[in-house]
């Protein structure tokens, strides 16, 4: 930066070196002072183009002459230069004109004001760095003063701040880049301007004093602070909330929240990477070739987590890696858009709300992204109670080709009477692998009170298979494929005739996908979905809820009823698979069918099992009175377990959707089965080694091994009236309870038959 010397001699402001270039003002080693025009008073070279053309390395014969430019010319030169600084040739020699100049002249004058102008700009840019620099070093002085006269905390004398263990190092090392992280992150959400989207009293954050916040920006910032299991003395990471009832309990954060925010999460994803790459002694391999996590161990490693586990829960923590058919950058987007997260896994997440955004991200994608989210997880089963969360999701990107996202609980965040579930740190490492494949590491780790589950579901719970990693890795697998099956252009030669288009596979795949999301909101414990569970059903082992159809051109407007049982059956899940999906047994269980013959017309399929597919079937009535019916079904089968799913369709309604129309005015009523191992070691071994995918060659491993009983859960969606302001009446819910136990033993008697 050019700096005027005060001190130089007065005569060298004529010692003037015009250029030809207007980037060189023209000027060297004069005083910025002797350039304004307050006395009026101008300078320039008499002869400047004799100057200009003069050898260099020759001394001047003579003296220079100098012109000094009068008021009037000063004037309108100043004037022309408040308009335009850089007047060009045609300009100049107008000026000259008017102003009786040499061309030459006028130009060396605009040059010399542009450096005047140049020169008391950074003279004041100079001015706030020097204030600014005397800032910095006094609070520099002050935090010295702080250091030399520290005192220790436990003891009250002098601190001894040279003398600290390696760990100590480590830790404040390992604190300053998790500080810088969440300075980065805190600049973001410090842009968060949203409003709030529910409104809640600061008076239902008690324990979130002035002691509370995040940890002090000074030099001696504490690890400690940051994992304090102390819960006297902090209320974010001491003792966790319930999570009954997530929906009416939760609230926008204040300002004040979103810093703990942050720093939960920043601290949740170190441990989710470590977790997903740590092997022994963290996670110990058992017997049957499952991971089991080492909680001393866990402890030990992460300190600064969310506290102890609360008194009467039970922990569960899995860990699952496979290779799915898709690229990383889809997968994160699946993963940080509520909507596709909880359509994608709509078997396990029932019901999923974003409540803030406190970061959307930078550079246009999701690296950086903090979303405040409530969700509940759900079994296929009534008899598997729910589990609630609030927790935090935060994305980021590690590198060019891998991603992290991570959920922990802000349970401490809301008030609730009792916990019952939450999160610990738990997420998915993405890694991007060649021809836009990826691979995934699922870690679940989660502390809850599972006494309520139904005894029959316990061993299933305890394995892992119900809310464990395996189960999301094994759906996002599996639904990886029907996308990338629903995305083909051209129809494969399995698929029957009667799809004619691109379109139409389209369609009818997107209805499917319909009739399979309506399916899971009815099945599990959840009544998060319009549905009221009637108290009094007539049946202890059916679960009965209704709801009141209307105006909704997916379902048919009136009262519906929708009725699930489960049970437990000595026949290994394949089996049961196999025969609930063929259409040449279905008049073996299917009341409605009435024995009428069952034609498939229409197969697409959406996976490389061959029980993962969509097909429209006819049923050809064997009452001639009686018309034909169409039923659409989707089966699909992985590792955790198996649907079929299936609702009868309108002929017209399907002519459409089979021309490549809009399938979400084709009213459904879906009803199905979920087949699930029942827990038993031989069946965890079978699901362990049913599928999968070898991350090194990308080539598919399966196994035929099928053991151990099943857990059947059968769910019917029924029309009881087309009137949806009718009252509903005994004996509509007596009629579905005698339909669903009569399927049962059905299928039952069917499956024995074929034991035997």
């Amino acid at each position: 930066m050019y700096q005027p010397n005060m001190f130089e001699s007065h005569h060298h402001m004529f010692d003037m070196t015009p250029k030809n270039s207007d980037n060189d003002l023209g000027l060297t080693g004069s005083r910025e002072d002797d350039f304004e025009t307050k006395s009026g008073a101008e300078v320039t070279m008499e002869n400047p183009l004799e100057e200009e053309l003069q050898d260099p390395n020759q001394r001047p014969s003579k003296k220079k002459r100098y012109h000094r430019h009068t008021q009037r010319q000063i004037q309108e030169l100043e004037s022309f230069f408040k308009e335009c600084p850089h007047p060009d040739d045609k300009q100049r020699k107008e000026l000259s004109r008017e102003l009786n100049l040499e061309p030459l002249q006028v130009k060396f004058w605009f040059q010399n004001k542009r450096t005047q102008m140049k020169a008391q700009h950074e003279r004041h840019e100079n001015s706030i760095l020097k204030s600014d620099n005397d800032k910095l070093r006094a609070e520099n002085n002050r935090y010295k003063d702080a250091l030399n006269n520290a005192t220790c905390p436990n003891c009250g004398g002098p601190a001894a701040i040279g003398e600290m263990s390696f760990d100590e190092q480590h830790l404040r090392i390992e604190n300053a880049r998790l500080r810088e992280e969440i300075d980065r992150i805190s600049a973001i959400a410090a842009k968060y301007v949203g409003k709030p989207l529910l409104t809640h009293s600061s008076s239902h954050f008690p324990q979130l004093t002035s002691s509370h916040h995040i940890p002090s920006r000074s030099l001696d910032l504490e690890v400690g602070n940051f994992g304090n299991t102390n819960t006297s003395q902090t209320g974010f990471l001491g003792d966790m909330y319930g999570t009954s009832d997530i929906m009416r309990s939760v609230s926008i954060h204040s300002d004040a929240d979103k810093p703990m925010i942050v720093e939960l999460a920043v601290a949740a994803m170190e441990e989710l990477v470590r977790m997903a790459q740590t092997g022994d002694p963290l996670w110990v391999p058992s017997d049957n070739a499952v991971e089991i996590l080492s909680e001393e161990e866990y402890f030990r490693t992460f300190p600064r987590g969310i506290g102890p586990k609360p008194i009467g829960l039970r922990s569960e923590a899995s860990r699952e890696s496979t290779v799915v058919i898709m690229n990383h950058i889809n997968l994160v987007e699946i993963l940080m858009d509520v909507n596709q997260w909880s359509s994608v896994f709509c078997g396990i997440v029932s019901r999923a709300l974003t409540l803030e955004v406190l970061s959307t991200g930078v550079a246009g994608n999701y690296n950086g992204a903090l979303q405040v989210m409530t969700a509940e997880f759900q079994v296929p089963s009534p008899l598997v109670p729910t589990r609630e969360n609030y927790f935090v999701r935060y994305c980021k990107q590690h590198n060019d080709n891998t991603w992290a996202v991570v959920d922990v609980s802000l349970d401490s965040l809301r008030p609730s009477p009792i916990t019952r579930s939450r999160r610990r740190p738990s997420g998915c490492l993405i890694q991007e692998l060649q021809n836009g494949y990826s691979k995934v590491t699922w870690v679940e780790h989660t502390e809850v009170d599972d006494r309520s589950v139904h005894t029959m579901y316990k061993p299933l719970v305890n394995t892992g298979l119900a809310f464990g990693a395996k189960r999301w890795v094994a759906t996002l697998d599996r639904q990886c494929e029907r996308l990338a099956s629903s995305m083909a252009s051209n129809i494969p030669a399995g698929d029957l005739s009667v799809i004619t288009s691109p379109e139409g596979r389209k369609s009818m795949l997107k209805l499917a996908e319909r009739m399979v999301m309506s399916f899971c909101s009815g099945v599990g414990a959840s009544n998060a979905h319009a549905w009221t569970t009637l108290a009094t059903t007539g049946s202890d082992d059916v679960r009965v809820m209704t709801r009141k159809s209307m105006d909704d051109p997916g379902r048919p407007p009136g009262i519906v009823l929708s009725a699930a049982t489960s049970f437990w059956i000595p026949v290994a899940p394949k089996r049961v698979f196999d025969f609930l999906r063929d259409e040449n047994s279905r008049s073996e269980w299917d009341i409605l069918s009435n024995g009428g013959l069952v034609q498939e017309m229409a197969h697409i399929a959406n996976g490389r099992d061959p029980g993962n597919s969509v097909s429209l079937f006819r049923v050809n009535s064997a009452n001639s009175g009686q018309s034909n019916m169409l039923i659409l079904q989707e089966s699909c089968t992985d590792a955790s377990g198996s649907y079929v799913i299936y609702a009868p369709v309108d002929i017209m309604a399907m002519n459409v959707v089979l021309s490549g129309g809009d399938p979400d005015y084709v009213a459904l009523l879906p009803s199905g089965f979920a087949v699930l191992p029942d827990g038993s070691s031989k069946a965890n071994a079978s699901a362990g080694a049913e599928g999968g995918v070898d991350g090194n060659n990308l080539e598919v491993v399966t196994s035929t091994a099928s053991n151990g009983g099943s857990l059947l859960t059968v769910a019917f969606q029924i029309l009881v009236d087309s009137v949806p302001t009718a009252k509903l009446s005994l004996g509509s819910v007596a009629t579905v309870n005698s339909l669903i136990k009569c399927t049962v033993e059905r299928i039952k008697a069917a499956l024995a038959c074929e034991g035997a």
